[in-house]
C-alpha cells in the first residue's frame, strides 16, 4: 500500500533578516538634558559629542578653562553644563571644540553667513563706448546715460576704442575719458585712471553712495533761511507804516 506524501500547505518564504538595533535606539547619557547625543544626522556640518573621534581635544571659549583634554573629560564638562561638544576645527592637532548648545550655535552660523552675503552683494559694472573723434551730441548723450547709471549704484566703465590706425589718437581719448570723469566729479569718483588695454583704452569710475543724501540736505537747509526772514520782513514793514 502506498504512503501518500504529507502536504503541509504552502511554506512562507524566508525574509530578509532583521537589522540589528540600532546603537542610538536607547537613550545615550544626556538626551535628557538636551544633548543630541547619538542622533546625529549625517547632514550636520559638524561633528558632535560620541561622535568626536579624537582621543583628546582642545578646548576654547569663555566658559570652560582653555586648554587640552581627554575625550571623556570633554564630553563629561558638556553633560554637566547640559551643553553638546562641538568639533569647530577638525584638522588641528588636536582638534579644536567648544561646548555649547549645538543648535543655537547653528542658527547663529547661519546667521553670520547671511550677513557676508549681504555685504557681499554683486556689484554691476555698465559699460559705455566711445571713438577716438566723439562729437558733443554723442558725448552728452552717453554722459546722461553715465549719471544714471551711477544714480542707481552701478559703476561705469567707459572706454574709447580704437580701430585701425585710429591708435595715433590715443592721447586724444585719454583726454575725452578725462573729461568724461570731471564731468562726472558730482556722482561718481575715479577708481582707475585710464588705461590702455590692446585696442581700448579704460577708465572706472564707482558711485558716491552719499552724494543724494548731501544734496537733499543742502536743499533744506536753503528753505529754512527763507521761510524765517518772510515774518520778520511784515512785521517790519508794518512798524514802518
Amino acid at each position: 500500500m502506498e504512503k501518500k506524501p504529507q502536504f503541509s500547505g504552502p511554506r512562507r518564504p524566508a525574509g530578509p533578516p532583521r537589522p540589528p538595533r540600532p546603537a542610538g535606539s536607547a537613550p545615550a547619557p544626556g538626551q535628557k538634558n538636551g544633548r543630541r547625543g547619538s542622533d546625529r544626522n549625517s547632514k550636520d556640518p559638524y561633528v558632535i559629542n560620541e561622535y568626536i573621534r579624537a582621543r583628546e581635544v582642545r578646548l576654547v571659549g569663555d566658559n570652560v578653562e582653555q586648554g587640552i583634554y581627554p575625550i571623556d573629560k570633554a564630553l563629561r564638562l558638556a553633560e554637566k553644563m547640559e551643553l553638546d561638544l562641538i568639533e569647530i576645527s577638525p584638522n588641528a592637532e588636536p582638534p579644536v571644540c567648544r561646548i555649547l548648545d549645538y543648535q543655537k550655535f547653528l542658527y547663529q552660523q547661519k546667521k553670520r553667513q547671511k550677513e557676508q552675503k549681504q555685504k557681499a552683494a554683486k556689484v554691476v559694472v555698465k559699460e559705455i563706448r566711445f571713438g577716438p573723434q566723439t562729437d558733443d551730441h554723442d558725448y552728452n548723450f552717453k554722459l546722461k546715460h553715465a549719471i544714471g547709471f551711477l544714480k542707481e549704484g552701478s559703476k561705469v566703465k567707459a572706454y574709447v576704442f580704437f580701430r585701425g590706425r585710429s591708435i595715433l589718437f590715443k592721447e586724444q581719448g585719454e583726454v575725452l575719458l578725462l573729461r568724461f570723469a570731471n564731468d562726472l566729479e558730482e556722482y561718481g569718483k575715479v577708481e582707475m585712471m585710464p588705461v590702455l588695454e590692446g585696442k581700448r583704452m579704460i577708465i572706472m569710475i564707482s558711485p558716491l553712495k552719499a552724494a543724494p543724501k548731501k544734496e537733499q540736505k543742502e536743499g533744506k537747509s536753503k528753505d529754512q533761511p527763507k521761510k524765517e526772514t518772510a515774518p520778520e520782513d511784515a512785521s517790519a514793514s508794518q512798524g514802518e507804516e
